[in-house]
């Protein structure tokens, strides 16, 4: 899922729901979107002011040891990322977004819909810092991100992926009904790939 830990909370049952907002923050130049809410988790664009919570977020080697540690998790590299989940706002209509928890208003990490590289595929991902690990919030975001993209977006399939050794992240991907297709490489480095289709997203949730 391009996930950065294990969250190995996985008997917790989270409804979703999804509420679209636009808010302005006082601190921000630019309008902060709302994408949508969770049960715990408000899901919002980034915008450039973010960018060194962003940094401070990924500046922990435990939470950047699956996403390609500090060769693809430097200021200069997040900067340059950052600016493309806001690239994608404007192309797709969504992207890797803030991850804001509701009882505080920190954000606590990141999660989103983006292009998979060059493969043409759409992938789910998300990471946190750790004092949010193992509470369920990975399964979460992740299925209310799969809910978005089948419900408000042309989506037809959505895929994830995920180190090998990163379990607790393959195993949220078969919580939300996610099938292992294969083991590839992606961003210089071997994944596990799933993929759902909008027709099993929607099979398994009139189930």
């Amino acid at each position: 899922m391009n996930a950065d830990f294990a969250d190995q909370n996985f008997k917790v049952f989270i409804k979703v729901k999804i509420k679209v907002l636009i808010r302005v923050h006082p601190r921000s130049s630019a309008a902060e979107k709302d994408m949508f809410e969770t049960e715990r988790l408000i899901i919002r664009q980034f915008t450039y002011d973010d960018l060194p919570r962003l940094i401070e977020m990924r500046s922990d080697e435990e939470v950047i040891r699956y996403i390609g540690s500090r060769r693809l998790q430097n200021p200069e590299a997040i900067e340059k990322r950052l600016k493309f989940y806001i690239d994608c706002y404007e192309e797709y209509g969504y992207g890797m977004s803030a991850m804001i928890w509701k009882a505080t208003g920190e954000m606590i990490g990141w999660s989103g819909l983006q292009p998979l590289e060059a493969t043409g595929e759409t992938e789910v991902g998300y990471g946190m810092i750790k004092e949010f690990w193992n509470r369920g919030i990975g399964y979460e975001c992740a299925r209310a991100w799969l809910e978005y993209a089948f419900s408000r977006t042309n989506a037809t399939r959505i895929v994830a992926i995920a180190a090998p050794e990163n379990k607790g992240s393959w195993r949220i991907m078969e919580k939300c009904g996610m099938r292992y297709e294969k083991l590839d490489e992606h961003y210089g480095m071997p994944c596990v790939f799933y993929g759902i289709s909008k027709d099993q997203y929607l099979g398994r949730s009139r189930a």
